[in-house]
């Protein structure tokens, strides 16, 4: 009688595991996948064809900006910055600087 309860625990046991990766594999989909709207949209977004933010010719550097920050605020790339501006050291900006932006 022991073998038979010992079968039937390994069944049990298997069928138990199948269930729990039946549920993470659902888990894992559900995270990482969207819906097909979603995904299409996403693709018919162009964040980097946006129209600018600003229509300013020129940005005054405030205490604690970065590239980064400006281009940011602004909508003006990083590099398009630096382009206009070569005279500007990027890792040092100095606040009530101005920069060109077009």
């Amino acid at each position: 009688m022991e073998k038979r309860t010992s079968a039937l625990a390994r069944i049990l046991a298997a069928i138990a595991l199948a269930g729990a990766l039946l549920v993470l594999l659902v888990v894992i989909a559900s995270s990482l996948g969207g819906s097909d709207d979603d995904t299409a949209r996403s693709r018919n977004q162009h964040p980097h064809k946006s129209k600018p933010k600003t229509k300013a010719t020129t940005y005054v550097v405030k205490s604690g900006d970065t590239l980064v920050s400006i281009a940011h605020r602004t909508g003006v790339p990083v590099a398009h910055i630096l382009a206009l501006n070569p005279e500007v050291d990027p890792q040092i900006l100095i606040a009530g600087e101005t920069l060109k932006l077009r």
